[in-house]
């Protein structure tokens, strides 16, 4: 969930053409599209699926080969029953740690081994904006090989992004079922919540210097779903580096420490002792992670926030 921070931009990859080169092992048709809207699939001529980078791609057959670049995206696709078509994960891809035991692994998100990938022969690479570098999917494009890009910034996208990948996968069947009990849980716990006034809530991210999320973040989103209101939404940053003086003042109810991207420890917790708050040591993964996580995360957080 740290922010990208690759030179090439994802933005400027598109726009220079270089993520859209030739995709190998698929009919495809790659074009940045106009106007394009992330989190969502959009219908271009005979191009069906286009990703979060703007390129459009049409496959021949499903993918047999799978690489997955970000852990909850791996575990989106053995909920999909495609964990036989997976040939590669990161080494953070750890759920459910049954299906992936035997699985290479090509790296971490952001310093993947690229030769590697390549070497796997994947006919479907899947990468995210935030988690992974553009300029390795460049290079992963300009080889020949598919990627497919995602970036989920909500709740909602997240439960998208589902039904997206059950589209890319030919796995559409399972995906919609699996989104839309996501949705009917979604709006389920936001009519439940909002019968409550919002809770304050400081959502650490790392420590030496503490950082935290804007408003213009999946975290945030998922606080505010589920009952909270992030103390630092009015920053303009992502991921804003804050001071313990700084926390102080925002007065937060509820404190939550994750245990990703840094591990937060019990020995944290006396940190925040100032802060009269809540401190509650926590799983990140229903906080950040999308896909079918997402159940969990909006069973569990509300409990956890509310007063």
């Amino acid at each position: 969930m740290a922010p990208v921070t690759s030179s090439t931009s994802w933005s400027a990859c598109a726009a220079d053409g270089f993520c859209n080169g030739a995709l190998a092992g698929i009919d495809s048709v790659t074009e940045r599209v106009p106007g394009f809207t992330v989190g969502g699939l959009r219908e271009v001529g005979d191009v069906r699926l286009v990703d979060a980078s703007g390129t459009a791609l049409r496959s021949a057959h499903p993918p047999r080969r799978i690489v997955s670049l970000i852990p909850s995206t791996t575990e989106t696709l053995c909920a999909l029953g495609l964990a036989d078509a997976l040939v590669g994960i990161t080494v953070y891809c750890r759920e459910p740690a049954v299906l992936l035991r035997d699985k290479t692994r090509i790296g971490g998100e952001k310093d993947p081994d690229l030769a590697k990938i390549r070497a796997l022969d994947p006919d479907l690479v899947i990468a995210n904006v935030e988690e992974n570098h553009a300029e390795h999917v460049a290079t992963l494009r300009a080889w020949g090989i598919p990627v497919w890009v995602t970036y989920p910034r909500t709740v909602a996208e997240g439960i998208a992004m589902v039904r997206e990948l059950g589209a890319v996968t030919d796995t559409a069947a399972r995906a919609t079922a699996i989104a839309s009990e996501l949705d009917e849980l979604y709006a389920a716990t936001r009519a439940r919540v909002e019968r409550r006034p919002p809770v304050t809530v400081f959502y650490a991210i790392w420590r030496d210097p503490y950082m935290t999320i804007g408003r213009d973040t999946y975290v945030h989103d998922m606080l505010s779903v589920c009952g909270g209101a992030n103390v630092f939404a009015d920053r303009p940053e992502r991921y804003p580096t804050v001071t313990l003086d700084e926390i102080v003042a925002r007065r937060p109810a509820v404190i939550l420490l994750p245990d990703e991207p840094f591990r937060f420890r019990p020995a944290h917790v006396g940190d925040f002792a100032a802060c009269g708050a809540r401190v509650q040591l926590v799983d990140g993964k229903p906080f950040s992670w999308h896909g079918p996580r997402i159940a969990e995360a909006l069973r569990s957080i509300p409990a956890l926030l509310a007063p």
